[in-house]
């Protein structure tokens, strides 16, 4: 793997394929370093080096999130199924180093890191010879043009951004009205930043979101609550049009005024209170919501339960339906 195949060197400069070819460049470069020393005698160089490896974090992200998706699309499933797993391992792996270093467990760090050069080398050899030329074969020009634009949202291992792909003003994936090939149509769905909802859709996502939302617009009138059965503060239609200062008690409204005024002004962004309610423990936070322009167009206010979430300790990385 000293140099790139043909079919990546015609490809031009950008190209999200060469762009993960120069990811193995610097990762083949990194391995190398980091397998020489001595962890002991050098830990500083050591340290330095593991966390730019850590980098890969990004490369993976993207391949699940964005080349995955675009080969499902044309009926191959096998890396979103195998690779993902694989990546996943490698994952576990580098966090295994983390807590060596935490640890200061140094002796047991060598012999890991042997281990990831091992299953690195392996995976980019699978992608060199399988996952990218098929890929190449299977996908347009513009899967690859779209898959970039997505890239730029997760980002690169690279020190310095890749030059654009192709060569023209960029455009936010945000405000991209394009035309997209999905497997559903988009009649009668909402165009949002990142995909297209119906109204029904919508309506059941907000109803079954375990916090209670309320969007309170520019004009400090309630325009919106998702109506859920087990909100923590009961809402009703009432509520629609009203001004926002009738909607709180007494004791609480001049706190809501107060927000409301720094989030006008750009102060602030922020607040958030947690309180005791009928043996619950609630979390209530205010986010100001601005365009693009920064311009104020009024406040979410969300309340969440979470009197469970507090009890949580450790992890629990499997389903546990018992």
């Amino acid at each position: 793997m000293s140099s790139w195949p043909e079919y990546v060197t015609v490809l031009p400069d950008g190209h999200p394929v060469k762009v993960y070819f120069e990811e193995n460049q610097l990762i083949q470069s990194l391995l190398s370093q980091i397998c020489a020393i001595d962890v002991q005698d050098d830990f500083e160089l050591f340290f330095n080096i593991f966390n730019q490896l850590s980098g890969i974090d990004k490369r993976f992200t993207r391949k699940e999130n964005q080349l995955f998706p675009y080969l499902e699309k044309h009926g191959w499933t096998g890396p979103s199924q195998g690779m993902w797993a694989f990546h996943d391992e490698i994952r576990d792996l580098l966090r295994e180093v983390r807590a060596c270093i935490e640890a200061k467990s140094l002796n047991k760090i060598t012999r890991i890191v042997k281990r990831i050069a091992g299953e690195l080398f392996h995976l980019m050899e699978i992608e060199e010879h399988r996952l990218f030329p098929h890929a190449l074969e299977l996908l347009s020009e513009e899967d690859w043009q779209e898959m970039r634009e997505g890239d730029m949202e997760i980002g690169w291992m690279l020190a310095e951004d890749p030059v654009a792909y192709p060569a023209e003003e960029y455009v936010h994936p945000g405000e991209d009205r394009r035309k997209r090939r999905l497997p559903f149509s988009t009649d009668d769905r909402i165009r949002l930043d990142e995909g297209y909802i119906s109204t029904e859709q919508l309506n059941l996502m907000l109803q079954f979101m375990p916090i209670d939302l309320t969007y309170v617009d520019e004009n400090d009138i309630v325009v919106f609550y998702n109506r859920g059965d087990n909100r923590v503060f009961p809402r009703s239609a009432g509520i629609i049009g009203r001004e926002v200062k009738f909607c709180h008690p007494p004791k609480s409204v001049d706190s809501v005024l107060q927000i409301l005024k720094e989030f006008k002004k750009g102060t602030q962004d922020k607040a958030e209170f947690w309180i005791n309610f009928r043996e619950k423990k609630i979390h209530i936070r205010y986010f100001a919501i601005r365009d693009k322009d920064g311009v104020y167009k009024g406040v979410i206010e969300m309340s969440q339960d979470i009197t469970e979430i507090m009890k949580i300790e450790g992890q629990q990385r499997l389903l546990d339906w018992g």
